[in-house]
């Protein structure tokens, strides 16, 4: 499956809050086209620790990446790459006790021979929009969805929840390993967006509401604006986003046997 992207499209603001805790991979600065993996991130632990955290796992994962990815990467090797960030972030607390409690959360998305591999820890988001509907959604590692799941309370009431934002997993050491939840999407169309957001993002939009931004089929550009115009002077949280445009989605495996089985006709 040979999967090409238009030029995505990020975000990342601070919002009504003293510093931007959320940090993203690659920089929006030097993106282009042909980028394979993306990173968002929110951190967590206060005045600076949580932007340090947030850039320490963009930077050690993706190192991880860049340095040993071979082929599409598997729940095994995505789980290593965690387990190699944790482990800088002990020595970073090592050598700074300050930043002792510092987390973030982390979504990632790779675009592969084999389909788009998300993998998600925390509440940060990704989404699969096609023709303004949801397609693909990940769960929220957080109190109030766990809420959610058993029924004590309502989607509705979770939105409003004085403990919306505590999170049950988050990238903050060796000693507590966070587990990624990994997917395979191999569903992939031309025109699909793929749409990563930190929880500043959800202060404004519902799920629906989002759907709606992306019913639009306008360029990736256009939709980063309806975003920010949202967003900016409104969010007292941090707000950062990357969308993923599909552009084309060529099966080189049917392509291969529709040709073998022309070549045999001859035969």
């Amino acid at each position: 499956m040979d999967i090409t992207i238009n030029k995505p499209c990020a975000v990342s603001e601070k919002g009504f809050r003293r510093n931007n805790e959320d940090f993203i991979y690659p920089s929006p600065e030097i993106n282009t086209g042909d980028r394979r993996l993306f990173l968002v991130c929110d951190g967590v632990g206060g005045v600076e620790k949580g932007e340090i955290a947030s850039s320490m796992a963009c930077d050690y994962f993706s190192t991880y990446f860049s340095s040993l990815l071979k082929e599409d990467p598997t729940p095994e090797f995505v789980q290593k790459a965690v387990q190699y960030t944790e482990a800088h972030f002990d020595t970073y607390v090592s050598e700074h006790p300050e930043a002792l409690g510092m987390a973030t959360t982390l979504t990632m998305l790779y675009v592969g021979n084999n389909g788009v591999t998300l993998a998600h820890i925390g509440d940060s988001r990704i989404y699969q929009f096609r023709n303004g509907q949801i397609i693909y959604q990940t769960e929220d590692h957080s109190l109030v969805n766990s809420l959610v799941k058993i029924g004590q309370i309502t989607r509705e009431e979770a939105l409003k929840h004085p403990k919306k934002n505590i999170i049950l997993r988050a990238i903050q050491g060796t000693a507590v390993h966070a587990e990624a939840d990994v997917a395979l999407i191999q569903d992939v169309q031309p025109g699909d967006y793929f749409f990563m957001c930190t929880d500043g993002i959800l202060e404004n939009f519902t799920d629906e509401e989002l759907a709606a931004v992306f019913s639009k089929q306008a360029e990736a550009e256009v939709i980063k604006d309806i975003l920010m115009e949202s967003c900016d002077g409104k969010t007292r949280d941090n707000f950062s986003f990357y969308i993923i445009p599909i552009q084309n989605v060529h099966d080189s495996t049917g392509y291969k046997q529709n040709l073998l089985s022309f070549f045999y006709s001859f035969i």
